[in-house]
Formats: C-alpha cells, structure tokens, sequence
C-alpha cells in the first residue's frame, strides 16, 4: 500500500495548535490573537465530541495564559517555537489505511523572511512526541503550501513551491517527484499566484481548499475593487482545465490594517471531526462564507470565528494548526 496524506475531512485523534506569545508578532493585538486562537481550540474540541486539542504554548509564561482562557479538556504544552504556524512547521502524517509515519521537513522561515529561534526544530520535536515512524526530508517545504483530497490529487501555487527563496534548483517535475515520495502525491493542480501581500509568498490553503474528492472551493471575487479578483479567475480556469470541479466560496473583499490590503481569506478554515471553524471579519460576506461550506461537511458544525488579531501576526484558523489523523 502507498502511504499518503489523507484529506483533511478524514476523522483526527488529535490536532497541534501553536498559541500566540510573541508581542513582536502581535505588537497590538496579542491579548486578541490569544483569545480569537483559544476560541478556536475550544471550538475544535467542542466539549469533547470533537478530537483532541494540543494547544503549544513557547514557554510556561504563555502556557499559564492558554490554560485560563480555553475549557476544560484542551491540554495545553509548552514546546518552544518562534511563531505559532504549525501547519508549515509540525510533521505531516501520512498512513496506508493501517500504519502511519510522520514526515518531518526542512524549514528556513518561508524564504528566510522570518528565521525564528525554534521553527527550525519543532517538527522533530513534535515528531517525537507521537511515538510514530518519521521520516526527514532535507528540502524546503511548508504544509500550508499544498492541500489533497485524499485521493493523491494535491493542489499547490507556483508562486509558492517554485520561489527559487525555497529550492531554487528543483523544477515542477522534481517537486511532483519528491512530493510523490513523501505525501503520496499522484496528480497535481497548479495554480498560478496566492493572495496580494500573504506573507507565505501564496499558500495555497489561504486560497482554495478542496471540500470532497475531486471537488475543489474557490473564492468569487463580489466586489469591484476586490485586490484578488484576477487571482480568483485564473485558479478557476486553471482548476476547470485540470479537470476539477469547482464550489464557489465568496470573498472578503478588500480588507485593510493601518491603511495596507491585507490576506483576509474564508479559505483559511479547519475541518475537526465535530466542526469546521471559519475565519470571519466582520465583513458582509462572513455569514454567506459559512452557507458555502455547509452542505458539504453534514454533522459537523460550521462554526465561524472572528480572526482579524490573529492575521494581524499573519495568518489564521488553519495555518496555526496541524492533524494527527486516525490510524
């Protein structure tokens, strides 16, 4: 059997979310990014129907501020990290349909924009704590740079995986070769840029997610002056020459902090086992961007959550985050 990284829909025995503690990171709104990130612990766990919630705090302090705002049975741990974007940094499990295995990375601080003490090893370190097989891939690679449906179809940017800030010597091919190796990849969709000013240099998770197999979510640019509207368009015709099917996600729009266009996306959710926890801004789109999702995610919550502090450090629900799936 091949091992392979399942879709994220797939039932979780437990989930790592990195907890904000770095007032650099958050010189205004940390006191929010920390209530907004335990908000969505608790939502994750949901009262214990959801999976578990491993909340990382970087060191006791923090810890001891995670654990007086989230509800009992969020097991909160200190692990030192820099920031708290686990989805790139934590090891990606990957299973057969009966063992799994963890592979763990290289990391160089999204093209070396943001070298942190600590990122460098907290895949290993977490890694370690699973009592799982891993596997050490030496390249430069971030979780939040590829989705999959669980079929071995991934979706990824160019913008992002061919930034010659990652691996300036490996080309389309090479990456689908060594992606093939280590998460199971068989086919994949590449769209073209990420959003205006994602600091990650386009993720593709803050842009289009797949929501079943085969069925790929796109964001639909509403208003005029919507900063991503071209970028939304050319994924789209990108996706449907693929071959994939595409449902219509609304967008923000134009969204600002301090007068800059900033990466606000309803992309940015995390599918639990017992809800999926939207990103919302207290834009008009934020109820309808919860409409969307529902009909594919029955008996599951759809739960949406204010995430402007937490993009305010850059980046929201599901870049803090990163499953353990069920064996």
């Amino acid at each position: 059997m091949t091992y392979r990284m399942p879709a994220e829909w797939a039932p979780h025995d437990w989930v790592w979310i990195g907890f904000p503690g770095d007032a650099n990171e958050w010189p205004a709104t940390l006191a929010d990014a920390q209530r907004q990130i335990a908000a969505f612990a608790d939502a994750v766990h949901a009262g214990g129907r959801g999976e578990q919630v491993r909340l990382v705090a970087a060191d006791d302090t923090n810890a001891a501020i995670a654990r007086s705002l989230v509800g009992d049975g969020v097991i909160v741990q200190t692990e030192r990290h820099g920031d708290i974007w686990l989805r790139d940094t934590a090891p990606i499990c990957v299973h057969d349909g009966t063992h799994r295995a963890l592979v763990d990375f290289g990391f160089n601080g999204w093209g070396g924009k943001y070298v942190m003490a600590g990122d460098e090893d907290i895949g290993a370190r977490l890694a370690a704590q699973a009592d799982l097989p891993v596997t050490s891939a030496p390249w430069i690679f971030e979780g939040g740079a590829v989705d999959t449906d669980g079929t071995g179809l991934f979706v990824t940017t160019e913008q992002c995986l061919l930034n010659p800030n990652r691996n300036p010597d490996l080309d389309k091919g090479k990456i689908e070769t060594l992606l093939a190796g280590s998460l199971g990849l068989s086919d994949m969709l590449w769209l073209g840029d990420g959003l205006l000013n994602d600091h990650t240099d386009g993720h593709v998770d803050n842009l289009a997610r797949f929501v079943a197999p085969g069925v790929l979510a796109l964001p639909v640019a509403t208003d005029a002056d919507d900063p991503n509207a071209a970028v939304y368009a050319d994924a789209r015709a990108r996706a449907k020459a693929h071959g994939v099917d595409v449902c219509d996600m609304p967008s923000p729009g134009c969204v600002k902090a301090d007068g800059e266009i900033i990466p606000a996306s309803y992309m940015n959710f995390y599918i639990g086992n017992a809800a999926v926890v939207v990103p919302l801004y207290g834009r008009a789109n934020d109820q309808a961007a919860l409409d969307a999702l529902r009909p594919f995610f029955p008996g599951r919550d759809i739960v949406g959550l204010r995430s402007d502090a937490i993009l305010a450090g850059g980046g929201s629900f599901h870049c803090s985050s990163q499953q353990m799936p069920s064996a």
